[in-house]
């Protein structure tokens, strides 16, 4: 299953469905543009709050089953903690194949 995430992930990416950066993900989230938000695991106390209190303000999904390293490997960049998902379709099937 995992595989799989990360390889959809990939392919988001390609889709141009990926916003990466905890400001650029959180102004989308503050306009409503963002469906999902993938948090790296290995992020630290303070982000993962803010992220987190964020999304939940926004009704927001959040996933944090994965690195760092995994989710930079995924979509082909080094060090990316926060993710944005912005395609409800690419949301949806990533909450799905979870």
């Amino acid at each position: 299953m995992k595989n799989n995430f990360l390889n959809f992930l990939g392919l988001a990416k390609r889709a141009g469905a990926v916003i990466t950066g905890e400001d650029t993900v959180i102004d989308s989230l503050r306009q409503n543009k963002v469906s999902l938000i993938l948090l790296a695991s290995d992020t630290g106390i303070n982000t993962t709050k803010k992220v987190n209190d964020k999304a939940k303000y926004y009704n927001c999904d959040v996933i944090n089953d994965f690195t760092s390293e995994e989710l930079s490997k995924a979509i082909g960049t080094e060090n990316k903690k926060i993710i944005g998902i912005t395609n409800e379709g690419f949301a949806k099937k990533m909450k799905e194949i979870r």
